[in-house]
């Protein structure tokens, strides 16, 4: 078996643990992140190198071949991809300024789908598989619409919010960026492979916790709290709206303390997972989507906005806060950086590098 062959499978395998400091690992990885079709034609003819292949799968294992074999092919590599950070988003003519001043303009986040942000499963769920009358879908056309306009806005918010915050790294002389856009790779950090994960503080983790500090669910604890003085809640209120009728309720009825010690409780939480992040990382692994699994190195920007965690999503475009944290992480990055993650998913263990950056507003 050739080194291609070798770290192919492992690519392919998800055993990108195997990826961490080992130079032809690392090899792999980059001459991949110049095998798409415009950036491999940049590279051989800017280093003069013929290939014999035609074809983007076999030129990837002879560009490998060849590059093993040149005393100074990481540096040659590492210049083609630094001149390229960020490259895809330039010919695209993207306006930054103007693009930041636009996400402004959102004020609603809502996926129009399901939880699962699946818009087209939600409308053969919702319309197409549960209404036969024709004229009764067509009465739904503007709800349909409406929801289709959630779902496009709520996406068009978060690629972009991702796409400014990922070029604060690649714009750090430390960073390298995939420009051939590797899966499970968004740029280099010190010749170690990352994958930038921007989320919010995950609510299922949060509500294992306040059960464990509370004794029970939060919603729960909070209806004894707020029955003890004699509010009633609301049956025909979804836990998430009940939630704040009761906060509310409390407030008006002269009883934020309950309110001010819940909040307490949830910072704390935070707090805790700052100062131990090793346990939501490997929560985090564990608890991905099917669909998306992955097990590559992971950095994690976690954005909080602790006295209202339901407004975090504001935080993507909070672009003052996130990028002198993301300069101070990478301007202090070193080999103990990154944190050794073990974890399972569907019965099968895996090994993974991984780190957070919290942004907390509040």
């Amino acid at each position: 078996m050739t080194n291609f062959e070798k770290w192919d499978k492992e690519f392919r395998t998800q055993n990108l643990y195997a990826f961490n400091h080992n130079e032809k690992a690392l090899l792999y990885l980059k001459v991949r992140a110049v095998c798409r079709s415009k950036q491999i034609k940049q590279f051989v003819n800017d280093n003069n190198i013929v290939l014999k292949s035609t074809k983007i799968g076999e030129q990837f294992a002879e560009l490998y071949s060849l590059m093993e074999k040149i005393p100074n092919s990481m540096a040659i590599l590492d210049t083609y991809l630094f001149n390229r950070n960020n490259e895809w988003y330039h010919t695209m003519g993207v306006d930054e300024e103007k693009l930041k001043s636009d996400l402004r303009k959102i004020t609603n986040y809502e996926w129009g789908g399901d939880q699962e942000n699946s818009l087209d499963q939600y409308l053969v769920r919702r319309y197409i598989k549960t209404i036969s009358d024709f004229d009764i879908l067509k009465s739904k056309a503007d709800a349909i619409a409406a929801n289709a306009w959630k779902f496009v806005q709520t996406s068009w918010y978060n690629n972009w919010t991702s796409y400014l915050i990922e070029s604060i790294f690649k714009k750090h002389k430390r960073v390298l960026s995939a420009v051939g856009e590797i899966k499970s790779v968004d740029f280099f950090i010190d010749n170690n492979p990352i994958d930038l994960k921007v989320t919010y503080f995950p609510e299922a983790y949060l509500q294992s916790k306040l059960k464990e500090k509370l004794g029970n669910k939060e919603i729960t604890w909070l209806k004894h709290q707020a029955k003890s003085f004699n509010i009633i809640p609301d049956k025909n209120l979804s836990d998430s709206e009940q939630y704040y009728f009761l906060k509310e309720e409390l407030e008006n009825h002269g009883h934020s303390a309950v309110v001010t010690n819940l909040i307490s409780i949830r910072k704390q939480v935070v707090k805790e997972a700052q100062n131990e992040p090793e346990t939501l990382m490997k929560w985090l692994y564990e608890n991905q989507s099917p669909r998306l699994f992955g097990a590559e190195n992971r950095l994690f920007i976690i954005l909080i906005d602790s006295t209202n965690m339901n407004q975090s999503w504001k935080m993507k475009r909070a672009f003052s806060l996130i990028e002198p944290q993301i300069n101070a992480y990478l301007d202090t990055f070193n080999s103990e950086s990154l944190k050794k993650i073990d974890f399972t998913f569907n019965k099968k263990g895996y090994e993974s590098l991984s780190d957070i950056i919290f942004v907390i507003k509040g």
